[in-house]
């Protein structure tokens, strides 16, 4: 059930390598058999079975990216962690590539709960995750599926469900623009299938335009500078296929996070243009929820979508770290 990837042993990540922590590359399949690529963070003082946190995100870049980051220093915090890259992306297995799937992205999320709950030195009671951008989505449909997840952070979390059917700000939250948009779609099903190959969507646009909207920029001021780019990460290269997430146009992935029974906590910039979609989830998940003491939204004061990546003195790890040593016990 093990495909053979290609990994990469060189430290190649946008963020220093840390000397608190032991590193090591691993992989796991999901229920599909797709075997993922990982970045196993251990503390070096590690004793017994501990707590252990399986983080992916953002919807487009590659775990040695900002998913990496949270990684490393959560386990400088006494965590053991696994930074993976989806199906179909990065050092991942899957074909075609490029794509996106809301059944099998969330699935990603459990096989990695599966793999951590069979290492030696973890307790499989104390297992939570972290998703960032489109994976804190895909982190609370996962919460709302899974209940060995004890706990989940979703930080600067996008809707990819939301975003696709209606468009940026829900300005195409229309049923004639999503019927156009369905329209090109399967118009470009039939050109790839002629072609046998996939067109890609594009990345991060680059050069960037001077009238580009303040959240281009900001993916640009991250993807395509020396700050987050990675040969590996769709956002900073090519981007997805334009197939790629046309699924999530009709499957609603935080349909049933009013049932998560534990703990959830959202992080989002209050400058992100993305907030609302933390705000509404939020507000979605504790409606009609019994379980709403363990349940937090954090508003990071002037903060943008991509200061949640990487700005180390913006992410709120104190903050992270406690609410994990509070519910993985």
């Amino acid at each position: 059930m093990s495909e053979q990837l290609n990994l990469t042993m060189e430290w190649d990540k946008t963020f220093p390598k840390s000397d608190k922590v032991n590193h090591h590359k691993v992989t796991f399949h999901n229920r599909y058999g797709i075997t993922l690529a990982a970045d196993m963070y251990e503390p070096k003082d590690l004793q017994g079975k501990m707590s252990a946190i399986a983080v992916c995100g953002p919807f487009g870049a590659v775990k040695e990216q900002a998913s990496g980051l949270y990684a490393q220093t959560l386990a400088e915090r006494g965590f053991v962690t696994l930074a993976f890259d989806p199906s179909f992306t990065g050092e991942s297995g899957g074909l075609p590539r490029y794509m996106a799937s809301p059944d099998i992205n969330t699935e990603d999320f459990q096989a990695a709960v599966d793999f951590l709950s069979v290492q030696e030195n973890v307790d499989p009671e104390k297992i939570g995750i972290v998703g960032i951008c489109g994976w804190g989505g895909m982190a609370l449909n996962t919460a709302a599926l899974d209940t060995r997840i004890k706990a989940t952070v979703a930080s600067t979390m996008y809707d990819m469900s939301r975003v696709n059917a209606q468009g940026y700000f829900d300005a195409e939250n229309t049923p004639d623009a999503r019927y156009e948009k369905k329209k090109a779609l399967n118009a470009q099903r039939i050109v790839d299938y002629k072609n046998g190959s996939y067109a890609l969507g594009g990345g991060v646009v680059d050069p960037l335009p001077e009238d580009a909207p303040f959240f281009v920029k900001d993916y640009h001021a991250y993807y395509k500078t020396e700050r987050g780019y990675h040969p590996r990460s769709l956002n900073s290269n090519k981007g997805w296929n334009v197939i790629g997430c046309m699924s999530f146009l009709n499957q609603p992935i935080l349909q049933y996070i009013n049932e998560i029974r534990n703990a959830v906590l959202l992080i989002h910039g209050e400058k992100a243009h993305s907030c609302y979609f933390s705000k509404d989830a939020y507000a979605n998940m504790i409606k009609d929820n019994p379980y709403t003491d363990n349940k937090e939204l954090m508003i990071i004061p002037n903060a943008v979508h991509t200061d949640l990546y990487d700005q180390v003195d913006i992410i709120p790890f104190d903050k992270i770290e406690k609410f994990f040593k509070e519910y993985l016990k």
